[in-house]
């Protein structure tokens, strides 16, 4: 199955500023899920965020939460985002495929991958956009999410899949500015 841009929502869980000194490679964490995130703003992909118990946890970095509307913003106590169902009816939630970044790996993505994909949803996740504390956890959460049946890709493989096709002034902007 492909990744499509009319029916992908990019999903960030918990990318918190609290939370993010603890988190292995956090800041290349930050600097993929924000390239994802620019080029899905150029493609009209939503974009929601998560962030668990924010009151604790401190609010989503300032990076990814510019220019993001209120309500794509859910706040939770739940590990998964998707435990309640509050996050299908924020804008784009209703979409059938989930690009997910995020952290923990091992804990709120997986769990909500998990039930993403209980759900009935396609699910891929940026290897190089999840972290965790220990790289350990983050390795096993990422084969059991693939086990599970989520995709695991790489941000490249995002962007040039909702691209489809070389040659358009779309593509030769993203290319220009965001490849290398």
């Amino acid at each position: 199955m492909r990744i499509k841009a009319s029916q992908s929502t990019l999903l960030i869980i918990d990318i918190q500023e609290r939370l993010l000194p603890a988190i292995l490679d956090g800041e290349s964490m930050i600097e993929n899920t924000s390239w994802l995130q620019q080029i899905a703003r150029r493609m009209n992909v939503p974009t929601l965020i998560t962030e668990q118990y924010s009151k604790g946890l401190g609010p989503t970095v300032p990076v990814l939460r510019e220019g993001v509307e209120a309500d794509a913003i859910l706040e939770k106590m739940d590990f998964s985002s998707a435990a309640d169902g509050e996050l299908f009816k924020r804008p784009g939630g209703d979409r059938q495929q989930f690009v997910v970044c995020g952290c923990e790996t091992h804990v709120c993505v997986m769990q909500t991958v998990l039930d993403l994909l209980e759900r009935g949803n396609q699910v891929f996740v940026v290897e190089e956009a999840v972290s965790s504390r220990r790289a350990s956890d983050k390795a096993l959460a990422l084969t059991r999410m693939r086990q599970a049946g989520a995709e695991i890709v790489s941000r490249e493989m995002v962007v040039f899949e909702w691209m489809e096709r070389a040659g358009t002034d779309l593509f030769k902007s993203i290319s220009r500015e965001f490849i290398r």
